[in-house]
């Protein structure tokens, strides 16, 4: 296999993606901008009555990790994406979605079971809520995962909604001692604070001696540290990772290390949907690191990428998108 420069592992999600007033959240007691875990039966309730009663905006291939790996593929990166789909129609839609953006994958992720599947709730303010049925990507483990690639790749990215499989945890930790091994750097995001409310030990474990770049947004940095004040919070994450980037949604975010630390501006769009915003950002920030560019420049890159997520539906840009938002970033 080819050598690659990003190695993510993460969930393989079909995201079904419905525009929603805020009373139907209340109605099915989801937790506003979370992503909560339910059962088959459970979520197909929820389809039923999203179905009858709200505005369905379209399905796309999702899952946090994948989303960023599609952007930095997109950019012009070289990416494998290790994952677990079932034998079924939609695993065939989710790896040729990877495949057409040029990733990698094994066939070892070709699994009994069927594909995992996300409810995406688009409120009026443009914030997402979801509710997902991991299906068989809840067995993620690494009978599934070709680590080979990992031994060449330049970064090892890890997405947090992992921290709530025990399996899916050990292969992180496999994949984390070969990274440590072969000097690939290893970044790391939070992903989202239901997370870091049911999940925080599986996060510290995710976490354990540190790593080289986290990411998370303004709540899970407070939630992880908890404290109110964003300082503090930037304080204590410092010590779990070389360079820490919290994302500040259309204020745009803060980078820090030890000797410096900025912030960048966001951008102004008309918001349509927050779904994928964050893994977008982190996708084109990685990228940018990864072809020799500044903390700043790449900072500046995952605001311009992020931002065209969220003005659209869906979690990923048209293939063509990122390369021309590239372009416009160096001129």
């Amino acid at each position: 296999m080819a050598t690659v420069d990003l190695f993510a592992i993460g969930n393989a999600l079909i995201d079904q993606e419905f525009r929603i007033d805020e009373q139907f959240l209340q109605q099915h007691d989801l937790q506003k901008g979370t992503m909560q875990l339910a059962d088959a039966d459970t979520q197909i309730k929820l389809h039923q009555s999203l179905t009858s009663t709200q505005q369905y905006k379209g399905q796309a291939s999702g899952g946090s990790a994948a989303n960023t790996t599609v952007a930095f593929s997109a950019l012009g990166g070289h990416a494998f994406y290790a994952c677990r789909v079932g034998h079924d129609h939609l695993g065939e839609i989710y790896l040729k979605g990877l495949h057409e953006a040029n990733i990698k994958t094994s066939e070892k992720s070709l699994s009994t079971g069927v594909t995992g599947t996300c409810m995406v709730l688009i409120s009026e303010d443009s914030e997402r809520t979801m509710q997902t049925f991991l299906g068989t990507t809840a067995e993620l483990s690494d009978v599934q995962i070709d680590f080979s690639p990992l031994t060449q790749s330049k970064w090892l990215y890890i997405e947090g909604y992992l921290s709530s499989s025990d399996s899916a945890r050990a292969a992180v930790s496999q994949a984390r001692q070969l990274a440590k091994q072969h000097q690939v750097k290893i970044a790391l995001t939070l992903s989202d604070p239901a997370m870091v409310q049911y999940a925080r030990t599986g996060l510290d474990e995710m976490l354990g001696d540190g790593v080289d770049l986290l990411f998370c947004n303004e709540q899970e940095a407070k939630m992880y540290t908890e404290t109110e004040d964003l300082t503090a919070a930037l304080s204590q994450l410092k010590t779990h990772s070389q360079t820490v980037v919290i994302t500040l949604g259309p204020h745009g975010a803060i980078i820090a290390t030890e000797n410096q630390q900025f912030k960048v501006d966001g951008r102004k769009v008309e918001a349509v949907d927050t779904n994928g915003a964050g893994d977008a950002f982190a996708g084109a920030f990685i990228y940018a690191l990864n072809a020799g560019q500044s903390l700043q420049s790449a900072a500046e890159l995952a605001v311009l990428i992020s931002s065209e997520v969220v003005a659209q539906y869906g979690p990923r840009l048209d293939l063509a998108d990122y390369a021309k938002l590239l372009k416009q970033n160096s001129l």
